[in-house]
């Protein structure tokens, strides 16, 4: 008889059958709403940080941007190479580590997190817009 055993241990779902365990990432899974937690998604896509508004094409060096299947967003002036490296579809953890404080109402710009890509287990830590609440 096969056992079926389901714990949550964070955001990772672990499926244990006839006593093997190992780590299946929890689909469909939202932003995280506290510092210090973390959601299991994907990467949908990797650009740079501007395009060219009468191409449509990518501005090299004007730094990279990443999007995840939850709806995550991490932008950075920055070409990061921990993000050129990963590839769409690649599993991560996408945690977030801050909130910024006193933001005028409706602007919620500025939240930062960390980001472990699960094949090639590296990380980056940026925010999710290129400016923080309030700026421009």
């Amino acid at each position: 008889m096969t056992m079926l055993r389901r714990v949550r241990l964070s955001s990772v779902l672990l499926l244990g059958i006839s006593g093997a365990v190992s780590p299946i990432p929890a689909l469909a899974q939202s932003l995280p709403t506290r510092p210090g937690t973390c959601v299991a998604t994907t990467v949908s896509s990797i650009g740079t940080r501007l395009v060219d508004g009468r191409t449509g094409r990518p501005i090299h060096g004007s730094g990279s941007s990443v999007r995840f299947a939850n709806g995550g967003v991490q932008v950075s002036y920055d070409d990061v190479d921990a993000i050129r490296r990963s590839r769409v579809g690649d599993q991560v953890f996408f945690c977030l580590i801050s909130i910024p404080q006193d933001c005028p109402p409706g602007d919620p710009r500025g939240r930062v997190y960390t980001t472990t890509n699960r094949r090639t287990l590296e990380s980056w830590t940026l925010p999710d817009a290129q400016h923080m609440c309030g700026g421009a």
